[in-house]
């Protein structure tokens, strides 16, 4: 093994490089903490659904402080509409995560059910 910062060879993985003092650690034995795909949805759809929150208000802000006025650029209205888009986007986006988290428990409840019998 080599030192990543000094270069240095011959040096043994999980310990301190002899010449420079940093750390080496052992490549081989790493593990990655496996997360499963219902947290990545959890995760996902709590984003999906904050966006939507935020894109929503920040629309009905608009409408509000622009809808009627004879002065009002045509721009504030194309970007209350793209803000409302948005929000309907990133809420389908969410409802269609939540069903596939609810269809992948229910495939392994099946799973775990017919491995019983």
């Amino acid at each position: 093994m080599f030192c990543p910062k000094c270069g240095k060879s011959d040096q043994q993985a999980n310990a301190y490089c002899r010449q420079c003092g940093s750390f080496l650690p052992d490549f081989d034995n790493l593990k990655k903490k496996e997360t499963p795909p219902e947290e990545h949805l959890k995760a996902n759809s709590f984003l999906n659904l904050l966006t939507a929150i935020v894109s929503l208000s920040l629309a009905i802000i608009l409408y509000a402080m622009f809808l009627g006025k004879a002065d009002t650029p045509v721009i504030i209205y194309v970007v209350a509409g793209f803000l409302t888009a948005m929000t309907a986007w990133q809420v389908l986006i969410a409802v269609n995560a939540v069903v596939f988290c609810l269809i992948l428990i229910i495939s392994k409840k099946r799973k775990l059910r017919r491995k019983s019998i």
